[in-house]
């Protein structure tokens, strides 16, 4: 996964973002498919939603179809 900092993190736009309170950066593939998984452990572990995991999957999905 591609490095990112404090600074560059505090940089990007909201819609950069996939959880509630910018809670996953998914800026490129690396960052969308960890988050991905992330959402799902949460998931599982009672930590997080099913609609809150589909709104995380779902804006992932649209970074790894773009190839970014």
């Amino acid at each position: 996964m591609a490095k990112l900092t404090t600074s560059s993190r505090k940089a990007l736009p909201k819609s950069e973002f996939a959880g509630p309170g910018k809670s996953y950066p998914v800026p490129d593939r690396s960052h969308a498919a960890n988050a991905k998984a992330r959402a799902s452990q949460q998931y599982n572990a009672g930590n997080l939603s099913k609609s809150a995991m589909q709104k995380i999957d779902a804006k992932a999905n649209k970074v790894l179809k773009k190839g970014k």
